[in-house]
């Protein structure tokens, strides 16, 4: 969705070196039954201690994940002292390297992410209570998908140019959801999310935009609030002025690329304070 699927928008990312610390991306197998057939990385900072939080961050079509150190989620993992997970989509999966969100597919692909979420907490000996997860445009739809799905596991979620949870069910629906969107009765929206689990209590969601977004149309932003507020949760939305499609960074956050934008705000930050990791 950071592309058009089966259309190439986005520029592969280059895998940055890590941090100057020993801490790096490391591949993790035999994590469960992986039934969406994706692969996992793990990111654990040096000298992490027990009882600290997990984040599962999600890349857009094309990236992999590699997208943790651009969007600035590594070094605040450096900083604020939690585990990162980074699922990573393969082609064998999607052409492009797309989370398939929008099909019903992603629901093995969502269970896949969900084993890795309790697979690092138990590497870590994290606090399952601090469980979070967050991404970028087809990653971002993908959020929704977790959110929805496995409210129990997640104690909150960031949507950063993405879209609302059972926008598509088809690839065709998925170019309409992107632009313009759908426009549902929060009703409507909320009694999506209520099907794919009767949890009362729903994980908060930051929801990230940018008005100059031609990839996913802002109006998602709009239909996404309307989602989550609809079924109780809290919500925080975020309208970044004049900002295209992309994770928005600020010098000392992450490094700016295809669709990662320096507009001088740091979403992973703004987001992980949002969640209450300070």
């Amino acid at each position: 969705m950071v592309v058009k699927v089966f259309s190439a928008v986005l520029l592969a990312l280059t895998f940055l070196a890590a941090p100057a610390n020993a801490a790096e991306l490391r591949p993790v197998t035999g994590f469960g039954s992986n039934p969406g057939a994706l692969q996992m990385f793990e990111y654990v900072p040096d000298g992490l201690a027990a009882g600290q939080p997990v984040v599962v961050a999600l890349h857009g079509c094309t990236q992999d994940a590699s997208y943790s150190h651009n969007a600035g989620w590594t070094g605040l993992a450096d900083s604020l002292k939690f585990t990162l997970v980074l699922p990573q989509q393969t082609t064998g999966n999607n052409i492009n390297k797309c989370f398939n969100w929008f099909q019903a597919s992603g629901s093995n692909e969502a269970e896949s992410i969900a084993q890795m979420a309790r697979r690092a907490i138990a590497d870590t000996n994290a606090d399952p209570r601090r469980v979070y997860v967050t991404g970028l445009s087809a990653g971002g739809a993908m959020t929704s998908v977790m959110l929805a799905k496995y409210p129990d596991l997640f104690a909150g979620g960031g949507v950063v140019a993405g879209i609302p949870y059972g926008c598509a069910a088809a690839i065709f629906e998925a170019f309409t959801c992107m632009n313009p969107g759908l426009n549902l009765t929060p009703q409507q929206w909320g009694d999506k999310v209520r099907a794919a689990s009767s949890t009362v209590v729903r994980p908060g969601v930051s929801i990230w935009h940018g008005t100059a977004d031609y990839t996913v149309a802002p109006a998602n932003l709009r239909e996404s609030s309307e989602q989550w507020t609809n079924v109780g949760a809290r919500v925080e939305t975020r309208t970044i002025q004049g900002m295209g499609h992309g994770q928005p960074v600020a010098p000392g956050c992450g490094r700016a690329g295809p669709y990662i934008l320096d507009v001088g705000v740091c979403a992973a930050a703004e987001i992980a304070r949002f969640w209450g990791i300070q």
